[in-house]
């Protein structure tokens, strides 16, 4: 098995058109803190998590990923994992140099093979956070990614042999096969899932709350803020962690978790579920049913940004 030189997920970057209206719905409603700005972008900070920020907004005509970053033990493994990539043919977007985005750090980026701009980093500057408290309804870090791909054995196979991400658990469906591939690269859960769409896009991003309390409190504040809620509360099998799905301006589905389950990666042995099953989807029985509606928001518009590098 290749050596996992990732250390965990740090940011999901996102180009709008409308960078006022997102803006005000990430640091006014979602809960984020703005950090850093600059004309047409935006860093957002979750205020229990030690990185720099969690989601990065953009000014662009396209609607896009423009990029998912993970994080590296040092400057050694990212240029270690840069090496690897390269000689194995992946395309390098930059090689590992010193980062210009807050909190600095070495990194370089590459597209996967579907075309999605990908960055590891190091030695990025820890920022300075602190306990979410009981009853505060914000995010305590990003939680994970999932994106959408139109050859998703082909998604999971590149994970798995370039960055060495295991695979947690599959789900599937009797007549339409393996659906979400669920992959980690620490001992949480999941930090990235696969879905199988019709194109490649973003699925959902989602963010960790303080606990059970406090995500209810967030799901409730934003029914009351009038956001349009597609799927939740519940609770998923694959992972045993809560969720609550919103639509953000953009239509990006993005999620409130919590109790994302932590695995003993020595024993763990990955599960294959049947969606059809309804405590698949949710244990706890007090979600919407999964149905086409909610499929179809959740595929998303098809990604513009892919084998196209965002600027630094």
């Amino acid at each position: 098995m290749t050596q996992r030189l990732i250390t965990h997920l740090r940011h999901v970057d996102l180009a709008v058109p409308d960078f006022g209206k997102q803006l005000d719905f990430f640091s006014g409603t979602w809960g984020l803190s703005t950090e850093h700005t600059d004309p047409g972008l935006a860093f957002l900070a979750a205020e229990g998590s030690p990185e720099q920020y969690v989601v990065r907004l953009r000014e662009s005509s396209d609607k896009r990923i423009d990029l998912i970053s993970f994080g590296a033990k040092d400057r050694a493994d990212v240029d270690t994992l840069a090496g690897n990539l390269a000689r194995d043919g992946v395309q390098l977007v930059h090689e590992p140099t010193d980062l210009q985005t807050p909190g600095g750090g070495y990194g370089f980026r590459f597209f996967d093979n579907e075309g999605r701009t990908i960055e590891v980093s190091s030695d990025v500057a820890v920022r300075q956070h602190r306990a979410v408290e009981e009853g505060e309804s914000i995010p305590v870090r990003l939680s994970h990614v999932v994106v959408n791909s139109a050859d998703p054995e082909g998604t999971v196979a590149f994970y798995e042999k370039h960055l060495a991400f295991a695979l947690s658990d599959t789900l599937m469906h009797p007549r339409m096969g393996n659906m979400m591939w669920f992959m980690r690269t620490n001992a949480w859960h999941h930090s990235m899932a696969v879905a199988r769409g019709p194109h490649a896009s973003l699925h959902h991003a989602s963010f960790e709350m303080r606990g059970i309390d406090e995500y209810m409190r967030g799901t409730g504040r934003l029914l009351r803020a009038g956001v349009e809620k597609i799927w939740g509360p519940g609770r998923h099998m694959a992972g045993n962690n809560t969720f609550s799905y919103f639509l953000d301006p953009h239509g990006n589905t993005v999620e409130y978790t919590t109790e994302l389950e932590v695995v003993d990666e020595d024993t763990w042995h990955p599960h294959l579920y049947d969606f059809s099953d309804p405590e698949v989807s949710d244990q706890w029985g007090t979600a919407n049913a999964m149905n086409e509606f909610v499929a179809k928001k959740s595929f998303n518009d098809p990604d513009k940004g892919l084998f196209v590098a965002p600027p630094v």
